[in-house]
């Protein structure tokens, strides 16, 4: 099919518009000097060395290769500058030595969630939700919030490895709704945007402080009483639960902001409301800091009890956490839970994750492009350029007068001839 030259510039500009939006930074410095940080990491399956990646390594230095995108991980440094990569970086070019701090898990042998399962964007059908503390990646099925996709098989419940210090042996909210309509699955217990955060089990078992406020307010559990039930979300919504106390002299201090007190809900909706408990006296002193963290929930201390045992049992439900909005400004902060918090600081703040700067050419037309390249150019070459391109321009009129007296449509093949008699004339020049 024909199309005319306004069509074709037209839709070389949308190309330029849709790579802008899917590139919009510059990849030009490797992270490597920046140090461990949080950042998106790749992981090139072309190269045997199950190392990471930073985002301008994975396009600058590893493009014609396979890769996987493993998405933001903490206090991470680009692998590709070190020894521990044979590719050489192109964009950091001294050999810098092995980094020894970065978390290498199941993610950089290309396995996800607990099932340990490699991930295939083509045929995965559920959506996938990332853990807030170890960063792996979990289908819903997995985290029991759907059937499993008939189209996969049940494996095993696995549990993932422990992250190592050193390389492995080399021998999604609306988007969850729309995608399980377009998958063809039903849509899963829990949606994404009906919570903030989500803790996978193992990352929950491994803290004191997440296994006590597993299944109170605020969060959202998925379990039954027995093996023989369905499984449904256990929840106790946030204003139903609180009841707030006043407690004089607090406020001043910077661990117990506030002057208010909740009224903590151990119950589940499995095993009935709680009691209101009585109001503390008025002459609490600040210095006593009450611990403001809920009693332990029934329902939840039963699943880890089950998922503690010597059989691993999951049978009640797999101790996963889903964090509803405003979770951060919820915990406890006296003297006994703070600082358990402060040593997982992603549980009290919103973590930054780096991001390339933004590539200065962003926006820009083919032609300003061609321009601000010329202007890089020594003058003498860029006039010689300038000449060149002249002459082609008086043999491409010359060429396409023709097509325009006789009204024909210029098509591939002319254009393909065209540039074949200027490649053909360069040589005989």
């Amino acid at each position: 099919m024909a199309a005319t030259l306004s069509e074709y510039l037209e839709s070389q500009d949308e190309l330029m518009r849709e790579a802008a939006l899917a590139l919009p930074h510059e990849f030009s410095q490797c992270t490597y000097s920046l140090g461990p940080l949080r950042q998106a990491v790749y992981l090139c399956l072309t190269c045997p060395e199950a190392r990471g990646l930073c985002s301008a390594c994975s396009v600058a230095c590893h493009t014609e290769h396979e890769q996987i995108e493993l998405f933001p991980k903490r206090n991470f440094r680009c692998d590709c500058p070190t020894s521990a990569i044979a590719h050489p970086c192109t964009l950091h070019p001294k050999q810098e030595p092995e980094n020894m701090t970065n978390t290498y898990g199941q993610n950089f042998k290309g396995l996800f969630c607990r099932c340990g399962r490699p991930y295939d964007a083509k045929k995965e059908r559920e959506t996938m939700i990332q853990c807030l503390a170890c960063e792996d990646w979990f289908h819903e099925s997995c985290c029991n919030l759907r059937e499993r996709p008939s189209s996969r098989e049940p494996t095993p419940f696995a549990e993932p490895e422990e992250p190592s210090q050193t390389a492995p042996d080399n021998t999604n909210d609306d988007d969850a709704a729309s995608e399980a309509s377009s998958s063809g699955l039903p849509p899963p217990l829990i949606t994404g945007d009906e919570y903030e955060s989500f803790v996978c089990g193992s990352c929950v078992s491994r803290s004191p402080l997440l296994k006590r406020w597993l299944g109170t307010a605020g969060t959202i559990i998925v379990g039954r009483g027995t093996a023989d039930e369905p499984w449904r979300r256990v929840e106790i919504p946030i204003k139903a639960a609180e009841e707030f106390i006043e407690i004089e002299g607090l406020g001043q201090d910077e661990t117990n902001p506030g002057t208010k007190r909740p009224l903590s809900p151990s119950s589940s909706a499995l095993s009935g409301p709680e009691a209101k408990r009585a109001k503390s006296s008025p002459d609490v002193a600040a210095s006593s800091a009450p611990c403001l963290a809920p009693p332990q929930d029934p329902l939840a201390q039963l699943i880890l009890t089950f998922l503690e045992g010597p059989d691993r049992d999951t049978s009640l439900g797999t101790a996963d956490v889903f964090f509803t909005l405003g979770f951060r400004e919820r915990w406890c902060r006296c003297a006994s839970c703070l600082p358990s918090l402060q040593t997982d600081p992603y549980l009290l703040d919103d973590e930054d994750t780096y991001e390339p700067p933004e590539d200065p050419d962003i926006g820009l037309s083919l032609e300003e492009l061609g321009m601000r390249a010329l202007a890089r150019i020594p003058r003498d070459r860029a006039i010689d350029g300038i000449h060149a391109f002249n002459d082609m321009k008086d043999d491409l009129v010359k060429f396409l007068r023709p097509f325009a007296q006789d009204g024909k449509v210029v098509n591939e093949s002319d254009v393909r001839t065209f540039f074949d008699s200027l490649t053909e004339a360069a040589k005989k020049g």
